[in-house]
């Protein structure tokens, strides 16, 4: 186990050095100059310029590209082109703000989703398994932007249940999170129906009731673990999605969340806190596979993950 984790620890270098090389060469592909918005509309062309000197925009894009690069080795991600902080702290300001916002969202959808994919497979083509793979369909269908708007108009402003933007109180982490774990349970939940009918059919679920074991037990301790590989998967590329995709969420909620951050800093052609953003999103998505490949381990021995 130990020889896997760190054979995939450094096969994520290749991983995220192909990440620096093209959102390096996307940002300075977006339309604009970073030293004319900086410089003001009103500025003459020397002291735009001049701007552009100082901010290394005249050296060539290799050039500034192993440059970011050096620092980047050294975790110096630079300053942001806005307001001159670095962006470790920028990035830090937002970072467990989009984290918690993920891993609640998915925590919501695991329990959600798998209680509904189980029902849903223990009671095979009944009313409920019907009703629940509909609302299942109708949970992927649904965009995300569309869903916190409709949430906000009835629980916040029809009834005032909840805040309608903002994070870090109980009343405006609910809307969001139910935005963003909708689509997620109702992935998990077929995804687990799907899983746990197939395992239902094996020859060990048949004789383990003929011996008389009770439903119950059948179903969670038996069925359920060895149904879970396909589900972890799901749940994993769940999380690192939501890491990277809460921009929709956190726009609607107003949420000053990494999502929030990187489309203002595309806005201001903000090119390091962009590319740093991006890599920091991309570094937790292969940490998070990463630990989807030991949990298929430790739920199912026979798995060789060396």
């Amino acid at each position: 186990m130990l020889t896997f984790i760190i054979r995939r620890l450094v096969q994520t270098i290749p991983v995220l050095l192909g990440v620096t090389i093209i959102t390096f060469s996307l940002v300075h592909l977006i339309p604009g100059d970073p030293a004319q918005i900086l410089a003001g509309e009103a500025a003459s062309g020397d002291q735009v310029e001049q701007m552009r000197e100082r901010l290394g925009l005249n050296d060539s894009l290799p050039t500034q590209y192993f440059s970011y690069l050096k620092d980047v080795v050294t975790l110096d991600f630079g300053n942001s082109i806005r307001n001159g902080r670095a962006v470790g702290d920028e990035i830090g300001a937002r970072f467990w703000v989009t984290v918690e916002l993920a891993l609640y969202s998915t925590i919501f959808s695991i329990f959600l989703g798998m209680l509904a994919g189980i029902i849903s497979a223990t009671k095979r083509y009944s009313f409920a398994d019907t009703g629940i793979m509909i609302i299942a369909l109708f949970g992927l269908s649904m965009p995300n932007f569309w869903m916190g708007l409709m949430l906000i108009q009835y629980f916040s402003i029809n009834l005032g249940w909840f805040a309608s933007s903002g994070w870090g109180t109980f009343s405006q982490m609910v809307l969001p999170v139910l935005t963003l774990g909708t689509t997620g349970a109702a992935i998990i939940a077929r995804m687990t129906r799907s899983s746990m009918l197939e395992v239902i059919g094996q020859d060990y679920i048949r004789t383990a009731r003929a011996k008389g074991v009770k439903e119950r037990y059948v179903i969670y301790q038996h069925a359920l673990k060895n149904a879970m590989i396909p589900v972890v998967t799901v749940v994993g590329l769940q999380f690192g999605s939501l890491l990277g995709g809460t921009v929709l969420a956190e726009s609607v909620f107003a949420i000053n969340g990494m999502g929030r951050l990187i489309i203002d800093s595309i806005r201001a052609r903000d090119f390091p806190i962009v590319q740093g953003t991006v890599l920091v999103v991309s570094l937790l998505f292969v940490i998070v596979n990463l630990l989807v490949d030991v949990a298929y381990k430790l739920l199912n021995k026979r798995v060789d993950v060396d």
